[in-house]
């Protein structure tokens, strides 16, 4: 079974917009991983692998044009089914 390997590089400098989406998919992947039992083996799967596909596209896609516009809409997507957002500590909250 395939699992989803974690980015342990070093925040860049150079790339910070690439680095706070990377971080952003991979909070979605430990709310996923939280609700592992709730999921079918298949549908976690078939996530996962999404995850990586993106994590891999990831500097492509930051230097789209319109790279906020989509990557913003992925996350979004990610967080339907994740429903990390409604996790957030509203303490934290600007």
């Amino acid at each position: 079974m395939p699992r989803f390997v974690t980015d342990s590089r070093p925040i860049s400098a150079l790339h910070p917009i690439q680095e706070f989406y990377r971080e952003e998919f991979l909070k979605h992947h430990r709310c996923l991983q939280q609700q592992r039992p709730y999921f079918s083996e298949g549908a976690i799967t078939d996530v996962e692998a999404a995850l990586t596909r993106i994590m891999g596209q990831l500097d492509d896609l930051c230097s789209c044009a319109d790279a906020d516009q989509v990557v913003s809409s992925l996350l979004r997507k990610f967080d339907v089914l994740t429903g990390l957002s409604a996790w957030s500590d509203p303490k934290q909250i600007h």
